[in-house]
């Protein structure tokens, strides 16, 4: 019995409790709470819906809790159910069900956890979207990971995600990373507002091999001619490095686009056509204030030229005619004033403001031997994606900036991210993976085989414990991918590996010497099996390797 099946006989057997009793059926809530109590000694699993319930149907909570603990206590599956202070019932699983989790998840293997929750939703989820002007710094890199962690994630639960990325090749960034691009072929100094470090240096040199002549070319050409083939060459380079990272995308649209193919002037229009738009001081100006943001913005500037709104808004209705009902942003720390911004301009293209979601990121900061590290050795003031993967590797920085809340400013100590030690949170979950692969192989040579023919004989606490944890794994998806928070995984992982370790520690799985196999060690094995394909599916969720030996 999952706790999803526990929720479901709890909300059935209450509205009967309430029928029976002529009280109101309606105040019974579309979804029972049910959680796992802090101390196992107060049973399996808790609910306070008797405590939600008591006053709307005019009962006191802890009889209510009394009438539904007795119907309760007869019902398949339950062992026990006892009320407890005001009107908490606690609740004991008879081994039986509890060991029908283990059967559920060897049934479902990868698929378990996954839910059809979202299905029928069409989310465009955008992130990282860093300016094609350098490498991807760690920021945006702390993007790559949960933006890609959190597509996974909805996609379990059964929404249809397009992962984009957002080029912006418009603007005067642009202009000034090819003015750097010149200076360095040049051999000269810098512009003072212009990008510097190593990559500078290499692009410039590449854009000479691809055109040797493009310094003598007059001024105009010779700007054109290093700014497209140094984008493309650093837009190539930030392609490569998130694909190595393990981060993909669907789709890459690029910002200029939006100009050049009318799509602009056809958003502008459009909001125009609604009353959105008015003109003031030679500017095109949109009534963003009419809908929640702090003042009004310019779209079209007092000489003619677009303001980075304008892009945004012909961006925003691009997705929406692609027909995505969801749109996510994951934005950087210095972007809030971005979320009643996009929110104004859905509404005022006649959107819900809720189609709209923005989620902003805190920043990153590596540390070595307790000091801060400040720069990189290749893009000269920032840390990058590649600085990182070559400091700790793949699967600890993915994990590692996955780890903690988005909306959290976070720490990585290097040192400890790439130690093979337990306080190494990843490859704390990762050996708990390896180990239960290795105990497969050794079951193998030795005979034997996990069944769930007698999983009733998993009665030892340990084992109690280990498949509560292993239950609540759907649980945890749904919430996650409800709150787009993909830590929530991660923690979730580090609970079922400890569960898993302190089981190992009290539970022998596998018979020793000339001992004969026994019911109860493929009930186990078949406990550890499924364990090991619930760390496999959590860490498939983060992006993160699941080895079979370290």
């Amino acid at each position: 019995m999952t706790p999803a099946d526990l929720a479901e006989l709890l909300k059935t057997t209450t509205v009967a409790v309430l029928a029976e009793r002529d009280l109101d059926t309606a105040a019974v809530p579309a979804t029972v709470t049910v959680e796992r109590p802090r101390n196992p000694e107060h049973g399996d699993y808790a609910t306070n819906i008797a405590l939600q319930l008591g006053k709307k149907v005019g009962v006191n909570p802890r009889e209510l809790a009394g009438w539904l603990a007795a119907a309760l206590a007869e019902a398949d599956g339950i062992a026990a159910a006892e009320v407890a202070g005001p009107g908490f019932v606690n609740l004991r699983i008879d081994a039986t069900a509890q060991g029908a989790i283990v059967a559920t998840v060897l049934r479902q293997g990868a698929r378990y956890g996954h839910s059809d929750t979202l299905a029928g939703r069409k989310i465009n989820l955008e992130f990282v979207s860093a300016n094609p002007t350098g490498p991807i710094h760690i920021g945006g890199t702390r993007w790559a990971a949960v933006g890609d962690a959190l597509g996974r994630l909805l996609t379990t639960q059964g929404a249809d995600v397009t992962r984009e990325y957002y080029f912006n090749d418009h603007g005067a960034q642009i202009d000034r990373f090819a003015k750097s691009l010149i200076a360095a072929a040049k051999g000269e100094p810098t512009p003072e507002d212009g990008y510097a470090g190593e990559y500078i240096q290499e692009i410039a040199a590449a854009v000479l091999a691809k055109e040797p002549q493009a310094l003598s070319l007059p001024d105009d050409e010779m700007h054109e001619t290093f700014r497209s083939i140094g984008v493309d060459l650093m837009f190539a380079h930030i392609k490569q490095s998130l694909h190595e990272f393990g981060t993909d995308f669907d789709v890459y649209t690029h910002e200029e686009s939006m100009h050049t193919s009318g799509r602009v002037d056809q958003a502008i229009a459009r909001l125009r056509e609604a009353g959105a738009i008015y003109e003031k001081d030679g500017a095109v100006w949109l009534r963003t204030t009419d809908y929640g943001d702090d003042k009004d913005r310019v779209v079209i500037k007092s000489d003619g030229q677009p303001a980075y709104i304008a892009g945004d808004l012909a961006y925003y209705l691009d997705k929406r005619e692609r027909g995505f009902d969801l749109c996510i942003y994951m934005l950087g720390a210095d972007h809030h004033g971005y979320v009643t911004r996009l929110k104004a301009a859905a509404a005022a293209f006649g959107d819900d403001p809720d189609t709209v979601e923005v989620l902003i990121g805190q920043m990153v900061n590596l540390v070595r031997d307790g000091q801060p590290v400040r720069m990189s050795k290749r893009a000269g003031t920032v840390i990058t994606l590649d600085d990182l993967v070559e400091a700790i590797g793949v699967d600890a920085a993915r994990y590692a900036l996955i780890r903690s809340s988005v909306d959290t400013p976070i720490d990585i100590d290097l040192e400890l991210w790439s130690s093979a030690t337990n306080e190494n949170p990843v490859y704390y979950v990762q050996y708990a993976h390896a180990r239960l692969s290795a105990l497969a192989r050794n079951a193998a040579d030795l005979g034997v085989t996990p069944s769930t023919e007698h999983l009733d004989l998993l009665t030892h606490d340990k084992e109690g414990t280990l498949i509560r944890t292993i239950g609540e794994f759907p649980r945890i998806l749904k919430t996650a991918a409800a709150l787009r928070e993909p830590h929530r995984v991660s923690r979730y992982l580090e609970d079922l590996a400890g569960a898993y370790h302190r089981f190992y520690d009290s539970c022998r799985v596998l018979p020793q010497g000339d001992e004969e196999p026994t019911e109860l060690h493929a009930a186990r094995l078949a406990l550890c099996e499924a364990t090991r394909q619930v760390i496999a599916n959590g860490l498939g969720i983060l992006g993160v390797s699941a080895p079979e030996r370290m």
